[in-house]
C-alpha cells in the first residue's frame, strides 16, 4: 500500500512537472511571439520613418514656383486664389511633414529612445521637429538624440537664431530627418538651414516680400500652427486673424499667453494651460494687451502654416472657438460669440 501510494505521489508530481513544463513553454512561446511582434512592429515604424526622413530630404517642395498670395494688408482685402486647393494637393499633401501619417507622430515620441534609434541603424539618427515646436524643445530632441553636451546645445541654438531676421523662432523647419549619429551643431544647422531655403525662402518671391514681409508671415503663421488642426482651419483662422489687424483689433490669441508663460528654457512644460489672470500678463507678446502682432514668432510653422497666413479665407467673423472635441465655430460678433461658446459648452449667459 505504501509502495502504491508512493508511486502515486510520484507520479502527480511527474505530471505536474510535465504541465508545468507545458506551461513554461507556453509562456516561452507567448513571451517569443510577443517579442517578435514588438521587433516586427519596430522595424515598420523604423523603415516608414527612414522612407518619411528621405522623402522630405531629397524631394524638397518644388521650388520653381511661388507661393500663392491672397491677402493684401495696405488695401486690407482678402481675394481666394482658385489654385490654393491644387496648390496644397500637388505640393503640401505630398511633400510637407505634416501630411505624414501615424509613423511621423511614434517617432516624434521616440527619436530620444537609445534602443529604438539602434534598431534603425547603428551610425545613422532620425530627428523629428514637429510643426508648431519652440526652438528650445527642437534643440533639446536633438541635443537629447545626439547625445549633445550644454556647449554643443548652446552653440546649435547661436547658429539657428543666426539668421536674416535674428529670430529665436521661425526659422527651424519641422520634419524628419536622418543625420549622422556624430553630426555636429554645424551640421544639423547646415541641414536645417538648407531644408528651410529649399521649402520657403526660394519660393518667398520679392513680389510677395513687397506685399507681405516675410517676418510678419512667420510670425502669424507661428500663431496659426498653436491655433488650429488642419490646413483648412489654419485658412480660416488666418482669415479672422487678418481681418482683426485690418480694423487694429487685438488678435486676443491664448497661444501667445503660453508663449509667455513658458519663459523658463529648461522646462518642459513648452505650452502651459492658460488661465484667466494670464491675460493681464505684462509681455510685449501677450496679445490681450497689445495691438498688432507679437514682435516676433512664437513656434516654427510648417510650410502650410505660412502658405494659409498668405492664403486666407474670405470670412465676416472676428471671434473663433473650437470644442473639446475639435468643432471649429466663429462669429461675426462678440454677443454671437458668447451665445455660441453657452451653447456648444453648456454655460449659462
Amino acid at each position: 500500500m505504501v509502495s502504491i501510494a508512493l508511486e502515486g505521489v510520484i507520479y502527480g508530481i511527474l505530471v505536474d512537472m510535465s504541465y508545468g513544463s507545458r506551461l513554461l513553454r507556453r509562456v516561452a512561446l507567448l513571451g517569443a511571439l510577443i517579442g517578435c511582434g514588438g521587433v516586427a512592429a519596430g522595424m515598420l515604424i523604423v523603415t516608414e520613418s527612414q522612407q518619411a526622413s528621405y522623402n522630405y530630404a531629397v524631394a524638397p517642395i518644388d521650388t520653381t514656383e511661388a507661393f500663392p498670395l491672397g491677402v493684401d494688408p495696405r488695401n486690407a482685402t482678402i481675394n481666394e486664389q482658385i489654385i490654393i486647393n491644387e496648390f496644397y494637393d500637388d505640393f503640401l499633401a505630398k511633400h510637407d511633414f505634416q501630411s505624414n501619417s501615424w509613423w511621423s507622430r511614434v517617432t516624434a515620441v521616440l527619436q530620444t529612445n537609445n534602443a529604438f534609434q539602434l534598431l534603425a541603424s547603428p551610425v545613422s539618427r532620425i530627428i523629428v521637429i514637429w510643426p508648431g515646436e519652440r526652438s528650445e524643445q527642437a534643440t533639446k530632441n536633438i541635443g537629447d538624440v545626439l547625445r549633445w553636451d550644454t556647449a554643443q546645445r548652446a552653440e546649435f541654438s547661436t547658429l539657428m537664431t543666426d539668421n536674416e531676421l535674428s529670430f529665436d523662432q521661425g526659422f527651424v523647419p519641422p520634419g524628419q530627418y536622418i543625420t549622422h549619429r556624430y553630426a555636429t551643431p554645424a551640421d544639423i544647422a547646415n541641414q536645417l538651414q538648407s531644408s528651410f531655403a529649399d521649402s520657403v525662402t526660394d519660393r518667398y518671391t520679392a513680389d510677395i516680400e513687397r506685399v507681405v514681409p516675410l517676418a510678419d508671415t512667420l510670425i502669424i503663421a507661428s500663431l496659426i500652427e498653436r491655433e488650429a488642426s488642419d490646413f483648412t482651419n489654419m485658412r480660416e483662422i488666418s482669415g479672422v486673424i487678418w481681418n482683426r489687424l485690418f480694423i487694429d483689433m487685438k488678435l486676443q490669441l491664448d497661444a501667445s499667453l503660453q508663449y509667455v508663460k513658458a519663459e523658463n528654457p529648461n522646462d518642459e512644460n513648452w505650452w502651459p494651460a492658460v488661465r484667466p489672470a494670464d491675460k493681464f500678463l505684462d509681455s510685449e507678446f501677450n496679445t490681450y494687451q497689445n495691438a498688432g502682432l507679437p514682435p516676433a514668432p512664437i513656434a516654427n510653422p510648417s510650410v502650410e502654416a505660412i502658405v494659409a497666413t498668405l492664403n486666407p479665407m474670405v470670412t465676416d467673423c472676428l471671434y473663433y472657438f473650437h470644442s473639446r472635441t475639435g468643432e471649429y465655430y466663429c462669429s461675426v460678433t462678440y454677443p454671437e460669440h458668447v451665445a455660441k461658446l453657452a451653447e456648444v459648452y453648456g454655460l449659462n449667459q
